[in-house]
Formats: C-alpha cells, structure tokens, sequence
C-alpha cells in the first residue's frame, strides 16, 4: 500500500542531517464554496509557528491541490475550509479515501456555514464510518501544547461550545473536523480579523498539535 511520506517522515526522525522540507497543502474542491477562505496567511503563518515552536522544517509556501488529484499524496497534511457548498465527485471521493488509508491527513475547519455540506460529502468517502466526537483526552489535544478542555474557541458564531471531531479508520484518527471554533481565522494575521493575542495564540497552538500529531505520533489514535 502506497504511504504518505514515508522517506520524508523517516529522515525527519532518524537522521542527523537537517530534516528535508515537505510541503502541507490546501484542498481545493467544488460546489461552489469558498475553498480559499484563509488563502492569503493562514496555513503560512501556521507553517511559521510549527517550525519557530515544534523543530520542524515544513516549507514556508503552501500548496494548492484538488480533491480529485494524485498529487495529494505528495502533502502528509491537507487542511481544508470554507463557508458554504462542498461537492466531492465518485473519482475525488475515491481519491481521498486511498489518500487517508494510505496514511495522509485531513484537517477539515468549518468557517462557519460549511458543516451541513461536509458531512454527507465525508460520508461519501468513508460511507462505512461515522465522525465521532473526541474526548478531551484524545491524545490530539496533548502534543506540544496541552488543551485539557479539548478544542479552544476563536470565533463566537451560535453561542455554541467548540467541537472536534474524527473519523478513525481501523483504529488510526485520518480526518480531524473542527467546528464551532474557526481556527484558520485564528491563524490568519492580527489585522485580518482582529482577533486578540490569546485567541491566535491558543489557535496556533492547537494548529500545531495537529500538525504534531499526524506527522510526528509513533502510532496516532
């Protein structure tokens, strides 16, 4: 079966040569929603903290990759957001579910409006699954940085608590779903959504846990 990085993550973590740079990438898809919400400093400013605050060598530029291609399986980690419409066809379905079998990641941020779109194209994907919600002990929220209380709110939208979800394939966490909470806002820059110090900094914490974890865990649950 054709894993996700498997020479990148093994020099990363055995040589004593500079780790060699791999990029993480930003999932385009159909249906009409905003796949490039964060576009502009998100997942860059968060690539900046993981390298400042975990030791990684994650190159500086994201990338852009659609649902549907083979490139994905170049990206150990694929984060995906939006507002509104998200459509995956048979082929991009089928797509991303060799990628997340094969050992790849999937970080989905609803920005709110997106969650009733994601879940039945999730479910497309992995029919045979459900998203579950991780208990504040999941070991995704103790990594570098510990969130005893689980997912940390950025963004007030319907008074509701923040939530992370997974769906677990054969006992590994492949897609981590995060809702209630916006926290690619979180990552933008300070002037783009005039969030306070604290709330970008738990978000890029908590963004660099899940980087941590899908590319650094011996054995992610």
């Amino acid at each position: 079966m054709k894993k996700i990085a498997v020479v990148i993550l093994f020099f990363a973590l055995t040589s004593f040569a500079p780790a060699p740079s791999f990029q993480i990438a930003l999932l385009k898809y159909n249906g009409g929603g905003d796949w490039y919400a964060n576009l502009a400093t998100s997942l860059p400013n968060l690539i900046k903290f993981c390298n400042e605050n975990l030791g990684t060598n994650i190159n500086p530029e994201q990338a852009v990759v659609d649902a549907g291609s083979p490139e994905i399986f170049n990206y150990p980690f694929v984060h995906m957001t939006g507002h509104g419409n998200v459509v995956f066809s048979d082929q991009e379905a089928q797509n991303l579910r060799n990628y997340l079998i094969a050992g790849g990641f999937l970080h989905i941020d609803d920005n709110y409006g997106m969650d009733k779109f994601i879940r039945p194209q999730m479910k497309k994907v992995f029919p045979e699954l459900e998203l579950i919600e991780l208990p504040f002990s999941h070991p995704v929220y103790h990594q570098k940085f510990d969130f005893k209380n689980g997912l940390p709110k950025v963004h007030e939208h319907d008074d509701k608590a923040a939530q992370g979800f997974g769906l677990i394939y054969e006992g590994r966490l492949v897609c981590y779903y995060s809702v209630e909470t916006d926290l690619g806002d979180g990552w933008e820059s300070p002037e783009v959504h005039g969030d306070s110090p604290d709330a970008r900094d738990k978000a890029l914490k908590m963004g660099a846990n899940l980087v941590q974890f899908a590319l650094m865990a011996d054995d992610p649950q």
